[in-house]
């Protein structure tokens, strides 16, 4: 009798419970070689082509396109070749599972949809202008993008592809289009209900038929008529014409409103990736700390010529961390210990349409302007790119959200444990000030400062703020 082999998930490398199966390279009877690609899995930081571990017929796969597998859990099961080539008993490649399985080859990570970075600052001119393997059962921890607890089983959870624009796709098909340079709204879906798949992109971008900026104007549209075809009628509330609704009866009186029935009126969708692993951690981080938040405006009116406002405000939290080295500091509250560091690595918000990362931007304190800026676009290239190792998106010690280049003028950041305290940069405003003999108008930016009210004082907190409010005041 032929030797079968049961292929668990490894662990990816992201310290994550789980992944999203973007395309699978073979199908069930086909026969595949050691360390040919296998499976195209997705998790919160990067698109992994995970090889095969062992030669062989596939006998069963995990599940289709979408659906997430638990780390540890059956992905593909193999009847062993012995005529081809296998790997040598205990040879391993460095990843590992929760039952010591097998290791994963070579990561290829492919960019995300587009990307907006809050740690964009621009300028301002003078006149204004490895987690230990899990056992069953047992608890793992998270090692990833921040700090938390993850919960983990061994369920396979069906995931739906993301309609935007009138086009049904996962997200890592949108990536690989716009890696492969190809307009995904001229990509004719094959998958159900009319989804594009990764095999539709790559077929578009080697026939050149969807290249970016040949589409025409009316594109999205035929394709949203295309999908709502393919895939049956569409929710009355997605489809029904504006114009058609009215705020009176046929008698021509107002109608009384009613709250919501128990029935939803969109389409529900599973987190997955980023997203997923953001829901997880600011849950965590709810219940772990003790936020208390300050709020103040950093006056910018002596500011000469053009300035960076990110440099400007990194370099400002770093003098305030030299000033108060409290809130640029580690808390466990478990242990209710305080590990205050000597060096400022300040992790820097990025948002993209998955959800957030933060990469950690080393050594801040000793990097001039140019280095900072420097650092910070190669970061949000390599978030970009989903090419950004796990370990430069932990172990920061004090972070910073520019949303204020959005919109919004004060917030409540989330702290998220180790670290102790967040800064907040609202948006830039004009504002009138009062001054010895009367009134100017100053250039002005909201400052938040949340920080776990257990591991520093208000006062720590306060002074900590006027040093970067201070530091952010000087002509240059």
């Amino acid at each position: 009798m032929a030797d079968k082999k049961t292929f668990h998930l490894p662990d990816l490398g992201e310290g994550l419970p789980d992944a999203t199966i973007v395309e699978w390279f073979v199908k069930e009877g086909d026969t595949i070689r050691l360390d040919e690609n296998l499976v195209s899995m997705e998790t919160a930081k990067a698109v992994v082509e995970v090889p095969s571990p062992v030669s062989g017929k596939v006998l069963k796969l995990a599940g289709a396109a979408g659906d997430i597998v638990i780390t540890g859990a059956m992905l593909a099961e193999f009847e062993l070749d012995p005529s081809l080539p296998q790997r040598a008993e205990g040879q391993d490649t460095g990843h590992h599972h929760g039952g010591g399985g097998h290791g994963v080859g070579s990561q290829d990570p492919a960019p995300d949809d587009r990307l907006v970075a809050s740690d964009e600052g621009g300028a301002i001119t003078h006149d204004g202008d490895a987690p230990e393997p899990a056992k069953a059962g047992a608890e793992r921890s998270d090692s990833g993008t921040v700090v938390g607890a993850m919960q983990s089983s061994d369920a396979v959870r069906s995931e739906q592809a993301v309609a935007v624009g009138g086009v049904r796709a996962m997200p890592a098909v949108r990536a690989q289009a716009r890696k492969l340079k190809v307009d995904i709204t001229r990509v004719r879906g094959t998958g159900a209900d009319g989804t594009v798949t990764m095999t539709d992109v790559k077929n578009a971008a080697a026939n050149g038929s969807a290249a970016i900026g040949a589409a025409p104007a009316a594109a999205a549209a035929t394709r949203g008529a295309a999908a709502a075809s393919a895939g049956g009628a569409a929710p009355a509330a997605a489809t029904r014409d504006a114009s058609s609704r009215t705020a009176l009866s046929a008698s021509g009186k107002p109608m009384r409103t009613q709250p919501p029935g128990v029935t939803a009126t969109g389409q529900p969708e599973q987190l997955k990736g980023v997203r997923r692993n953001m829901a997880r951690v600011m849950a965590a981080a709810h219940a772990q700390v003790v936020p208390t938040t300050l709020v103040d405006d950093a006056d910018l009116h002596a500011w000469v010529g053009k300035q960076d406002i990110t440099a400007r405000l990194i370099r400002a939290i770093c003098t305030a961390a030299r000033a108060v080295p409290a809130l640029n500091a580690w808390f466990d509250g478990e242990s209710l210990t305080r590990t205050m560091h000597p060096q400022v690595d300040i992790g820097i918000a990025v948002d993209t349409e998955d959800g957030l990362f933060v990469p950690a931007l080393r050594n801040a304190d000793v990097l001039d302007a140019g280095g900072v800026r420097s650092a910070i676009q190669r970061l949000r290239q390599q978030v970009e790119d989903r090419s950004i190792p796990a370990s430069e998106l932990s172990g920061y010690t004090i972070s910073l959200s520019n949303f204020g280049m959005f919109a919004g003028r004060y917030a409540t950041p989330v702290v998220v444990p180790p670290c102790v305290a967040i800064v907040g940069a609202g948006k830039l405003s004009q504002d009138v000030v009062a001054v010895i003999g009367g009134i100017e108008v100053h250039r002005r930016m909201p400052i938040s400062l949340t920080f776990d009210h257990r591991a520093a004082t208000g006062g720590e907190a306060a002074r900590f703020l006027k040093a970067l409010l201070d530091d952010l005041g000087l002509p240059q």
